[in-house]
Formats: structure tokens, C-alpha cells, sequence
């Protein structure tokens, strides 16, 4: 318990590490029968006395965060310990489980339901239950066996030819495609681990060039700028095995050394480049601080449609044009979707996260500007309540890499700054009335012109904006700009989806 409660991911969350403390400490202490709805909402969460649970659904609400939070650590940083604690739903009381070989053993603790009583058998029972069954499913099985061994005796069956190598990405019915990823850190000489858990490899497959590593303290537009900081340059190619199917590509850059302020001296024009895909031109004439709008930022270019050549490889093959060396920070392939890119769903905190429709949403990223910070009021009026924990706030903007096409974009708000006492902040209430006042851009185009959270979706309740038809500037982005006009822009999450 008290590795769970000390990690980075629950130290961020107090109000779930104290809830998660109260549970297992009442359960050693004995007294499992004594967790009960009412008493986790007056002891742990501050409710009063008269705290009624048919109408305020708090302890719900933070147990199910709790089940959630539990998930992602177990499955992350905690994924090698050998207890994991979970709490079933319906039940408050935790369970202990035992891992082995990827199944779960309940160790210690029995559930209770929300009322303290106890569910499930004795330990004997659960012994005893699982013989029987045991017995039984071997009888089955034998019975299954004589048949299939008459059958085949009675009527032989043809032998089937080989089936055909079948490609290994399949859509998932939910959310992103799933299948086999490939992550390289170009000219990186170990693998790492993003903010969104996601393993980049050291540079392999390719053929030329030479590795560059770069001293810039900060790239713009990430979090994780070690996947910027090393790079393959000069004239070089790439011979990257693939099973057959659809892929994502992208490739990433952050020009480092050319620049105003930077220890090549130059700037735009500085180095100009090439590169195809199969003997296919992906990139022409391309110059990487141009595209970016600066040096030292993130700048990721999205090739959908991308599949192995005959030979089961992808050739990527980049040349200098004129001026200075073509380079590339990282190599990116994902499974794909013929004909349109994945959808893009950003949460603003620096770990990603599971939405309760089981949708990933990634950690924070593509942003410049800002600041982010996190609330334990839980947000009411809807049924995903931690999607709004956190925030982008101040003067910002996101450049969201994207193939030309037309997309939707849904911008997700919470206000939680003023409150609906004449728009007052809640930390100074003396002052005079006040409000936040932002504006939103779409490359340069008004989406929304004054936003006002508290008017619009209501005191610490979600407010949801969708705009449809959109489309990727001359650089493949959409670029959103949040503007304050009074106090400070803000957005909790960005979703992105090809129409």
C-alpha cells in the first residue's frame, strides 16, 4: 500500500492516495465491515453529518477515479509488483491479488458490498468449487476428444493449403488501430520511455549519415524533448522491415543548431532537404526550421497510406538539396487507416489516460505557452468527471500534426477560477466583478470569440465545443491559438478526428 500511495502518479493525487490509505488501513485494522459510503464521504472526503448518498454521488465518483488510477499504475510503474491491490465493483473494501504469469489470485481481503456486507465464499468453498469444476471440465474434455477422434475416422477431412501471410493490423472498434508499433530514435544510442509510456528504440536499420547529438536545454512543443535532442544527419536511408499492412508514419525534427540564437548561425535557408518513401517523394525542398516556425521546437509530419515495398521493407531516404544536411530527430510507425490518419486525443497533464468510454487520450503535447495545474474538485454533470482534473491555462497555442484532409476538432472546458457569485474569483471575493474572456483560433481563423465558461456550461461543469470541416495549413497542422482577452485562456482536452 504504501509503495501505491508514494508513487509520482498517486503523490499527484492526495485526495486518492488518502482515499486508498482509509480503505486498506480499515480493512488490516478489521473493521471492513465499517466501510460504508456515508462513512467515506464524513471521514475521508469532508462531507457534513447529514450527508445523503442518493443525492450526492461523491464517494461513487472518487472510487471509481480510485479503480482507474489502480489500473494505470499497475499496468505502468507498478506492472512488476507481485500484490495488486484492486477494489470490485460494487465494493469498497480492497482486495489484494496475487499475480501470476498474468492472472490474479485474491490474497487477502474479502469484498464487501457499499453497505459492508460480506460477498463471495470462504477460501474452503472457492477450494472445493473449483475441484468440481475442475473435474468436470476434464470429463468434457474427454468426451469432446472421443468425439472428434471418431469423426475424423468416420470422415476424413482434406488437408488445407497454407493461408496466405495476412497483414497484422486490424481495426479496433474502439478508439485507435491497434497492431505493431515501431519507435527509432534516430542517432540515439538507448531506448526511452515518453510521458505516455510509448518505447523508442535506439537508431537501427539505417545506412549513412552520421549521429548528432544536440546540447539544447529546451525544445518547444513537448515533454519529452530526448526524442529531439539526438538526430541522424547528412545523406542517409532507412530500410525498415514491416509485416504487410496500413501504417502511420511520421517523422519527427526540431532544427537545433541553425538559428539567430543558435551556434550555427543562419536561419531559414539554412538547410533544405529531401525525402521519399519508396522512391515516392514525401518531402520536397523541405526546410525543418520554416516549417516549425522556429528553432529548437518539435515539428512532426504525418504520412498516412505508408506500406512496405515488395520486399517487405520501407525504403525512407533523405538528401541534402542545398545548404547545410538533411537530418531527422525520430522515426514513428503506427498502425494506420487507409485513406484517412488516427484520431488525436490530448489530455493537458503530463501522463495519458483512459477515458471511460476507453478511448486513450496521450499526455500533453504539440503545445507552446502556458502552464498547466490540476484540481481535486470533481467535476459535476458529467460521467467522466477526470477528464476535466487538469489544465492548460495562460496564453497558448497547439500545432496538431495532421495529413491534408477535413477534421473535427472538440475542445473540452471547465471553470473552476470564478465562481458564479458574480463571476468573483474565489480566493479574493473583495475584488470587483470579474470574469475569463478568451478567444480561440484555427490557423488564424476565429473559432470562438469570448468564451465565457461560467456563462456558457456553469459553475464547475464541463462546457464542450465542436467545430467540423477544418483543415491543415500550407506546414500540415492545425494550429490553435487560445488568446485571453480578460484574465486567462484555458482547455482541459483536445480531441481531433478526420471527418
Amino acid at each position: 500500500m504504501h509503495a501505491v500511495v508514494q508513487s509520482a502518479l498517486f503523490v499527484r493525487s492526495p485526495t486518492l492516495a488518502h482515499l486508498l490509505s482509509y480503505l486498506c488501513e480499515k480493512m488490516f485494522a478489521g473493521e471492513g465491515d465499517q466501510i460504508k459510503e456515508y462513512s467515506i464521504a464524513v471521514d475521508v472526503l469532508g462531507r457534513p453529518g447529514e450527508f445523503d448518498q442518493d443525492a450526492d454521488s461523491i464517494v461513487r465518483v472518487q472510487v471509481n477515479r480510485l479503480r482507474k488510477r489502480l489500473a494505470e499504475f499497475y499496468s505502468g510503474e507498478g506492472a512488476g509488483h507481485r500484490l495488486h491491490i484492486a477494489i470490485p465493483v460494487g465494493h469498497y473494501v480492497p482486495v489484494f491479488q496475487e499475480t501470476t504469469e498474468g492472472t490474479a489470485t485474491a490474497v487477502a481481503g474479502r469484498g464487501h458490498n457499499k453497505n459492508g456486507d460480506t460477498g463471495g465464499r470462504t477460501r474452503t468453498d472457492t477450494r472445493i468449487l473449483r475441484i468440481w469444476l475442475l473435474l468436470g471440465l476434464i470429463g468434457l474434455l474427454l468426451l469432446v476428444g472421443g468425439v472428434f477422434l471418431a469423426r475424423d475416422k468416420l470422415w476424413p477431412r482434406p488437408v488445407a493449403s497454407p493461408a496466405p501471410r495476412a497483414a497484422t493490423i486490424v481495426q479496433s472498434p474502439v478508439g485507435l488501430p491497434v497492431g505493431d508499433e515501431l519507435r527509432i530514435l534516430t542517432g540515439g544510442i538507448r531506448s526511452f520511455v515518453d510521458r505516455s509510456g510509448k518505447v523508442w528504440l535506439p537508431d537501427e536499420y539505417f545506412s549513412g549519415g552520421t549521429p548528432v547529438r544536440s546540447v539544447a536545454a529546451y525544445i518547444w512543443r513537448t515533454q519529452d524533448p530526448t526524442i529531439y535532442r539526438t538526430s541522424r544527419q547528412g545523406d542517409f536511408s532507412y530500410n525498415i522491415p514491416l509485416k504487410p499492412g496500413t501504417y502511420e508514419l511520421r517523422l519527427h525534427f526540431a532544427e537545433t543548431l541553425y538559428g539567430p540564437e543558435d551556434a550555427g548561425g543562419g536561419g531559414e535557408g539554412s538547410r533544405i532537404m529531401m525525402v521519399t518513401a519508396n522512391g515516392k517523394p514525401l518531402l520536397v525542398d523541405f526546410d525543418v526550421l520554416a516549417d516549425a516556425g522556429g528553432g529548437r521546437t518539435a515539428d512532426v509530419r504525418v504520412f498516412p497510406d505508408t506500406s512496405p515495398a515488395d520486399d517487405g521493407f520501407l525504403h525512407l531516404n533523405f538528401s541534402s538539396v542545398r545548404g547545410g544536411r538533411a537530418m531527422v530527430s525520430a522515426i514513428e510507425l503506427l498502425p494506420g487507416t487507409r485513406g484517412r490518419v488516427r484520431p488525436v486525443r490530448i489530455v493537458t497533464r503530463d501522463v495519458p489516460y483512459y477515458s471511460n468510454d476507453s478511448r486513450w487520450w496521450s499526455a500533453d503535447m504539440y503545445f507552446k505557452g502556458g502552464q498547466l495545474s490540476a484540481s481535486e474538485e470533481t467535476a459535476a454533470g458529467t460521467d467522466d468527471p477526470e477528464l476535466y482534473t487538469t489544465e492548460r491555462w495562460g496564453h497558448f497555442s497547439y500545432a496538431i500534426p495532421v495529413a491534408p484532409d477535413k477534421y473535427s476538432v472538440t475542445l473540452y472546458f471547465i471553470e473552476r477560477r470564478f465562481r458564479a457569485n458574480h463571476g468573483q474569483p474565489s480566493s479574493d471575493p473583495g475584488t470587483s466583478s470579474r470574469m475569463r474572456l478568451f478567444n480561440v483560433f484555427c490557423n488564424r481563423k476565429l473559432l470562438l470569440r469570448d468564451v465565457n465558461i461560467l456563462e456558457e456550461g456553469g459553475e464547475n461543469r464541463p462546457l464542450v465545443r465542436k467545430f467540423t470541416g477544418l483543415e491543415p495549413n500550407a506546414q500540415g497542422k492545425l494550429l490553435l491559438e487560445f488568446v485571453p482577452t480578460h484574465d486567462y485562456a484555458t482547455v482541459s482536452a483536445i480531441e481531433v478526428v478526420p471527418q
